[in-house]
């Protein structure tokens, strides 16, 4: 495999900045990750950033937002950082979860799943997934909200086609935020950039990487909207 660049850059100073501010005064790894969760939930809103998946960890605290893939990005590095075990898992997702946040002008010329990302981490010996960081909370609850007035169990950045939805903490007690779109399993990696390297991910076409800013800042003022509802 050719070499290539972590985006979990856990060695970046803003980064290692973060993590201690986040989690020096948290006396148990539990507190610790919860910690970096809130921030990671709340302080990086959901959204698209000017670039797809090719994000560093560092680039996504500047940008401020973040969508599944990116976030899941910051959450590793500041584990790392932190000194919390942790690893990304990737698989593939029902697009229709962007159902009202992507335009429905784009839907047509989308792929009907694309790749995704979700976090686990070591607790007690025994590595647990969590995603409920990927919708800001007040993003998540209008959105709920509009999920269940839709009769759908998909869309608005929320799945509930295989158990309950959830924004808090918690490792699938209280339920998942994407989970129940996920279409296939393309297990765990080291680093992002590791599964961006395989054969396994499907990278956007040259078309798709031209028009994906202009669905960004689309997609963005959807997500203003309903946050803002």
């Amino acid at each position: 495999m050719a070499s290539h660049q972590a985006l979990s850059d856990s060695d970046h100073p803003a980064v290692r900045a973060r993590a201690v501010e986040l989690t020096e005064a948290r006396p148990t790894t539990l507190a610790k990750i919860e910690a970096i969760f809130a921030f990671v939930r709340d302080e990086i809103p959901f959204g698209f950033p000017p670039k797809w998946d090719q994000v560093r960890a560092s680039e996504t605290l500047q940008y401020g937002l973040g969508y599944c893939n990116t976030k899941a990005t910051l959450f590793h590095a500041l584990c790392r950082a932190a000194g919390v075990s942790s690893r990304i898992h990737t698989g593939m997702i029902d697009i229709q979860i962007m159902r009202r946040v992507f335009p429905a002008f784009s839907f047509p010329f989308l792929p009907k799943a694309g790749g995704h990302a979700w976090m686990e981490i070591q607790v007690d010996g025994e590595w647990k997934p969590i995603d409920t960081y990927i919708n800001d909370r007040g993003f998540y609850q209008q959105a709920l909200q509009r999920l269940q007035e839709s009769g759908r169990t998909t869309g608005f950045s929320i799945s509930t086609a295989k158990g309950p939805s959830s924004c808090e903490f918690n490792f699938g007690e209280a339920g998942f935020l994407h989970m129940g779109a996920v279409v296939d399993d393309h297990g765990t990696w080291d680093d992002f950039s590791d599964y961006t390297a395989s054969d396994l991910y499907v990278p956007m076409k040259r078309w798709q990487r031209a028009v994906y800013p202009i669905l960004a800042r689309l997609s963005n003022r959807n997500i203003r909207k309903i946050r803002g509802h």
